[in-house]
């Protein structure tokens, strides 16, 4: 069932992306009277799943999921419609039309692509409004266990003031690309400042260890379930483990410190359980475990047990546009900034371009709306952003090659577009093949 939730978000994200950017090319192509032949969900190589034509458009959907497009009469793209262009231009054709109508045809596409993110935004912050913890309320740090982020000589307890020179004001999910695209980190530690210089190979770095948040928030020892094979039954569910040893415990990570040292030991643990406090004695293993699932406690159950104060900001209809549109710009700088780091081949970013699986992946398996339109609305950039780059047979090639000729009025020659195409279609399909060669690299090598 989990991989059904996971594939249908999966499914339904691409699908209307897909749509909506074709759309993009399609409307104004039709208000300029350019023919469009199809308009296709998913490509139809030798065949369609389904396909009906109306008017002089055949619209379908094919079989092989790996994007859309549209048929634009008198355009040299991947169907490389030689015969068609071999004929002498017709009025309704794409190569008939004004250059800045061609132009505004190939940039409908990403055009759509920002303003569905800018939407989705804005509606997110008008539904959901802003949850978060203010930095200023982390009075004990940040749970740093991954160890890129401690061989770069980050540690638990440390809090994060600034990230390249701007103030962290609130925590919340953004942190953690901020710091993997970021120079310089400043933290406070026992009191004390200091910068913390990132490597320029950081990126590279993280892929040599398991995944998960470069920095989170400190929880709570609570227990989940108890394992049968344990000798702790005097453990319970929903228990939160306060005192170990007669040492005063927070956090799970203090917890683990004081466990460690205390391997092959019967110890006291304090317990709080319906609001008591008790005591009872816990056989620590010699791997320094309890033998107990941990358990997730909820922002509402942190607040009240004092562990973090909840800020909730909610936003009307007005107001959620330019918390929207602040949203969308920073997503498209960031990940502006990403592409960069992934061009830069001493970053070693580009080990981390994934292809389809790595999309899939980052879908839950529990159905939320929340997540799967802030997932949409980044996969959207991403698609405006990727879709720009100056390849032929990509917008961004066409737009480049529609910019020259209305700079220089001269059109370059159908044969030379036929074999740029040519060209970009090798480049993609070879960007392609890297991107999901790192999917099936990274699963086999379990990374």
């Amino acid at each position: 069932m989990d991989i059904v939730i996971k594939l249908s978000q999966f499914l339904l994200s691409l699908s209307l992306l897909i749509i909506l950017h074709e759309l993009g090319h399609f409307i104004p192509a039709k208000l300029f009277k350019t023919r469009v032949e199809k308009f296709y969900l998913f490509f139809d190589v030798k065949y369609s799943l389904l396909k009906k034509k109306i008017g002089e458009t055949e619209y379908g959907i094919g079989w092989l999921p790996l994007g859309g497009y549209v048929k634009i009469s008198g355009m040299i793209d991947e169907s490389m419609d030689k015969e068609q262009m071999a004929l002498p231009p017709q009025p309704w054709e794409f190569r008939s039309k004004p250059a800045w109508q061609r132009l505004i045809i190939m940039l409908g596409g990403v055009t759509v692509n920002f303003i569905l993110a800018f939407i989705i935004y804005i509606g997110m912050a008008f539904a959901y409004g802003d949850t978060y913890i203010a930095n200023s309320d982390l009075k004990d740090g940040l749970l740093i266990e991954n160890k890129a982020m401690q061989n770069a000589g980050f540690k638990t307890g440390d809090k994060i003031i600034s990230i390249d020179g701007e103030k962290v004001v609130k925590f919340d999910n953004d942190i953690n690309m901020k710091i993997v695209m970021a120079k310089q980190v400043l933290i406070e530690r026992n009191g004390i400042q200091q910068s913390i210089t990132m490597q320029n190979d950081f990126v590279d770095q993280l892929s040599k260890f398991e995944k998960g948040s470069l920095v989170d928030i400190r929880m709570p020892f609570a227990i989940g379930a108890v394992t049968a094979d344990s000798k702790n039954t005097a453990l319970q569910p929903k228990d939160i483990v306060v005192a170990l040893n007669g040492q005063k415990i927070k956090y799970l990570d203090e917890a683990k410190t004081v466990l460690e040292s205390n391997k092959n030991k019967t110890i006291t643990a304090t317990v709080l359980r319906d609001q008591k406090k008790l005591q009872v004695p816990v056989v620590v293993s010699k791997d320094g475990k309890l033998g107990v699932q941990l358990g997730g406690l909820g922002m509402a159950s942190l607040e009240k047990l004092g562990y973090y104060k909840i800020s909730k900001q909610e936003f009307g209809l007005l107001e959620s546009i330019p918390v929207g549109l602040v949203k969308g710009k920073d997503q498209l700088i960031g990940y502006g900034k990403q592409l960069k780091m992934i061009f830069s081949p001493s970053t070693g970013a580009y080990k981390q371009v994934g292809g389809f699986k790595a999309i899939f992946d980052i879908f839950p398996n529990t159905w939320s709306w929340e997540v799967f339109w802030t997932i949409t609305a980044l996969l959207s950039i991403m698609l405006g952003v990727m879709n720009l780059l100056p390849i032929p047979a990509l917008d961004g090639g066409h737009v480049m090659f529609l910019l020259y000729e209305i700079v220089s009025g001269k059109k370059p020659s159908d044969k030379f577009l036929e074999n740029a195409q040519m060209v970009g279609f090798v480049l993609l399909i070879t960007l392609l093949l890297f991107a999901n060669g790192n999917d099936i690299y990274k699963a086999i090598v379990g990374k």
